[in-house]
């Protein structure tokens, strides 16, 4: 059974009254499969179940309430250990609610991906609601040998309510360091009620964003050449149905795609035919499911 982690210390439980809840999850490896050893959740968030493929094991993150509400907390804990393979995703969208000006939501999450281990963030869309506010950031430490991998798609708000860019702000960030180094951050600002958002060479008529990094010492152009052969057999549409992607090696350890389009699902599948070929051709491992 799952080991309890250490319990809060007074501050942390503070925050807790003022609507902070933890997710906190340890994996480590025994008997030849990763299992999870350790975990501390606190309400409305929690790990709902496991499933274990093939010796690699995936993580459900349950999310008990509509959704994030102003003031809000989220934080995120996740240490894979040496030799380790988990996947974590959730169960729908992570919805954001209306804030108040100068108020929003937080969003942090840190993972520690020890000597040799795989960990994989293929969590479902984000959504902000007509005035919502979101700051999303996360943290990443990677071990030698380690290999992290996150997949994000941004929805502009609920299209069939009329909603598109109405949200007030989202602070995406992004820190990855490896051993003590600092090798990348990211910083993504948008606000719908400040920006152009449809001029050229910005979001122009395109409405979804899906990224997804992959960081570790053990990436060099073969892996971006993975990349490309994949976005390349996607089949190609027209018009509003057309997905525009591309792909770059970062200034060290790290690769990026960037995907635009008019609908979640579609930028889900070329994220999803990206990832599966990075597990089968760079990792040797069988495909998972991104798509919920």
């Amino acid at each position: 059974m799952p080991r309890a982690l250490p319990i809060p210390t007074e501050q942390q439980r503070e925050e807790k009254v003022s609507r902070t809840s933890f997710l906190r999850a340890e994996f480590d490896q025994q008997g030849g499969k990763t299992v999870m050893t350790g975990k501390y959740q606190t309400a409305p968030v929690k790990i709902a179940k496991t499933f274990d493929y093939s010796g690699e094991l995936a993580a459900i993150v349950m999310d008990a309430s509509p959704g994030m509400l102003e003031g809000d907390i989220y934080q995120f804990d996740w240490r894979a250990g040496p030799g380790t393979s988990v996947y974590v995703t959730n169960q729908s969208y992570t919805k954001v609610h209306p804030c108040k000006e100068g108020a929003g939501a937080v969003m942090q999450q840190r993972f520690k991906v020890e000597e040799g281990a795989l960990m994989q963030s293929m969590m479902e869309p984000i959504m902000l609601y007509r005035g919502a506010a979101l700051m999303n950031e996360s943290e990443v430490q990677l071990g030698n040998g380690a290999v992290w991998m996150q997949a994000e798609v941004l929805s502009p708000g609920r299209l069939l309510r009329g909603e598109s860019f109405v949200y007030r702000k989202l602070d995406n960030r992004l820190k990855v360091y490896h051993g003590d180094e600092l090798i990348f951050y990211q910083r993504q600002l948008i606000e719908p009620g400040l920006q152009q958002l449809k001029a050229p060479g910005s979001w122009e008529e395109q409405t979804h964003l899906g990224t997804l990094y992959a960081f570790s010492d053990r990436i060099n152009a073969g892996w971006l050449e993975t990349v490309r052969a994949a976005l390349e057999e996607l089949p190609e549409e027209a018009g509003a149905h057309a997905v525009l992607a591309g792909a770059s090696l970062t200034s060290k350890h790290g690769l990026g795609v960037l995907a635009a389009g008019r609908t979640a699902w579609q930028l889900q599948r070329t994220l999803q035919a990206v990832w599966t070929a990075l597990r089968q051709e760079r990792l040797q491992a069988p495909p998972l499911r991104l798509l919920s």
